[in-house]
């Protein structure tokens, strides 16, 4: 079974974070709900509490296949000022293993260096802060095992293409179907 991390801080977009596990959830894909605040409970941007399944202090990010950044504000910014976090991004970059982003989130790799030369796409006022990445208004983009996604709107697509990467485009579309999204 595959497994995937999806982070919380304070201020995330809720929609973003919550659409991305629901979705894995229903594809059979483990989906572990990440505290980065050292609370089991996080707040969303628009007042959402949610409890987490663990912490991040608890977590060995070495078992999973993919780690996802939701946006929102100040939620981008509390995940790009977590150091550990960061740390397992750049590990799980340079590793050559699946990172994703969505919304404003994109622009944290785009800081690290982790765009350069790739097709990237993120929420319109954020798209300054895709360093070196051939930017496209797509609602996902998947450069290598780099994924980008746009925003709330799009959060639909970014999961159903995270069950693509995993499990394979059949079940995604299977999925896609049973929700009346395509």
């Amino acid at each position: 079974m595959s497994r995937i991390a999806v982070f919380f801080a304070e201020g995330y977009e809720e929609i973003e974070a919550l659409t991305v596990v629901d979705l894995c959830r229903r594809a059979g894909i483990e989906a572990d709900m990440v505290s980065v605040t050292g609370e089991k409970c996080v707040t969303g941007s628009h007042g959402i509490r949610v409890e987490m399944d663990r912490l991040f202090e608890e977590t060995d990010l070495s078992g999973y296949d993919m780690l996802v950044l939701p946006g929102g504000m100040p939620g981008t910014r509390n995940l790009e000022a977590h150091e550990g976090l960061m740390a397992g991004i750049d590990d799980f970059y340079e590793a050559g293993r699946y990172i994703a982003a969505i919304c404003a989130a994109p622009s944290i790799f785009g800081h690290r260096g982790i765009l350069k030369g790739r097709k990237a796409c993120c929420y319109p006022s954020f798209e300054s802060h895709l360093e070196g990445a051939e930017v496209t208004h797509n609602p996902v983009e998947i450069s290598g095992h780099v994924i980008t996604s746009r925003g709330m709107g799009t959060a639909i697509e970014l999961g159903l293409t995270v069950i693509g990467v995993l499990c394979g485009q059949e079940k995604a579309d299977r999925l896609a179907a049973g929700i009346v999204y395509r």
